[in-house]
């Protein structure tokens, strides 16, 4: 890659472009507008900046935003008997751009495109070393989303892991007073009509954007906290970080996801390493029985989505005192500071080895043979 005469980039010690996020609580605070803002600005000091992907919805106030920003084409993607459009990607490496927009980090690309997700698309840009300014909604956080879907009983679709959150130079906040997002979703500025007025009576309920509010104050705040301790006390951060270690058992249970989550909230916030075990045949995970194979398999891709270290252990038989002696040896070998296991909220035995053990009989059977570790349990629904 070659820069431009008079280029400011400013890329990571590594040489990949920088990642900047602009993150609200739902739809319609602000945060497209404010990317065309922020381009526009930096325009104007002399950088190079193109719009790779822009997302107006129709409104016109965002549209006017666009002003004489270069766009670069979107390519079509065929599906069927149709030609869908995505970001471009080889065109904007091609342009070169100091900067690019990229509107809604959590979009799914078309089927035939060359990933399935635009914050993969964005990656291969960063590789390349374009800055991206993006946008992202709190709902989006892959690892929120037990969190969202207790507070709005919806299960969204189109996630962003949280190891882009962790990568990214800087996330800020795009805010808008609750009441006047509901003025501007009940005056069409967001939905059409019909849309607008399902959305007041579900999604956009005043106690949803509360919530939700509340969810993009505090990771943004944990960004500037970690932020601010990196540059205090750097050598307290690591020293924390090497006598934190969490671990947390993956289970083939189709809602351990929670616990997962669970898991990587404690070592984030105790800055601290995250460890998935797994328990399989002989240390084999293509050995675990046909039907719980491949939800295994999921769950522990999920756990390393979050960043989780996976350790495959031997079960040897099976049998409870088995699996037992396998979790305290993986705390003793990986020095684990905090054990994380899950618990059923209606079925809270019968989960664990062939002789059904509850949660609390697992916790004290660790707890006797280990020294100096906490159990941290969570509990779990069985939701359909």
């Amino acid at each position: 890659m070659t820069d431009r005469p008079g280029d400011h980039r400013t890329h990571q010690h590594n040489g990949r472009g920088e990642l900047r996020i602009l993150l609200g609580a739902a739809p319609g605070v602000g945060k497209t507008y404010a990317m065309l803002r922020e381009g526009q600005r930096l325009r104007e000091e002399g950088r190079d900046v193109v719009i790779g992907l822009l997302e107006t919805h129709g409104r016109s106030e965002t549209e006017a935003q666009v002003g004489d920003l270069e766009v670069v084409p979107r390519k079509a993607v065929p599906y069927r008997s149709i030609a869908l459009e995505e970001m471009d990607v080889d065109a904007i490496v091609a342009r070169n751009p100091e900067i690019v927009l990229v509107d809604e980090l959590a979009h799914t690309n078309a089927p035939g495109s060359r990933f399935p997700k635009r914050y993969q698309d964005v990656e291969v840009l960063r590789d390349h070393g374009i800055d991206v300014l993006t946008t992202l909604n709190i709902q989006h956080v892959s690892e929120l989303q037990d969190l969202v879907l207790g507070i709005t009983g919806v299960e969204v679709q189109e996630t962003v892991p949280d190891k882009i959150l962790d990568d990214a130079t800087d996330i800020q906040l795009v805010d808008l007073p609750i009441e006047v997002l509901i003025r501007r979703l009940e005056q069409g500025k967001i939905y059409p009509a019909a849309r607008a007025d399902k959305a007041l009576t579900s999604f956009f309920r005043a106690g949803n954007l509360t919530a939700l509010r509340e969810l993009a104050l505090r990771r943004t705040a944990a960004e500037v906290d970690e932020r601010l301790a990196d540059l205090m006390s750097p050598g307290l951060n690591q020293l924390s970080a090497a006598s934190e270690r969490i671990m947390v058992l993956v289970d083939p249970h189709r809602h351990w996801a929670d616990v997962l989550r669970s898991a990587w909230r404690l070592a984030s916030g105790l800055h601290g390493e995250l460890v998935a075990l797994v328990l399989a045949p002989d240390g084999n995970v293509d050995l675990i029985a046909d039907l719980d194979r491949e939800e295994m398999k999921r769950q522990l891709q999920f756990a390393e989505d979050l960043g989780a270290r996976p350790r495959v252990m031997s079960d040897r038989s099976g049998e409870t005192s088995d699996r037992i002696d396998a979790i305290v040896r993986a705390i003793r070998q990986e020095r684990i500071t905090v054990c994380v296991l899950g618990v059923h909220a209606d079925k809270p035995r019968g989960w664990f080895g062939k002789r059904r053990l509850d949660g609390s009989e697992l916790a004290e059977a660790v707890l006797i043979q280990t020294d100096g570790v906490d159990i941290h349990l969570v509990r779990m629904s069985d939701r359909a």
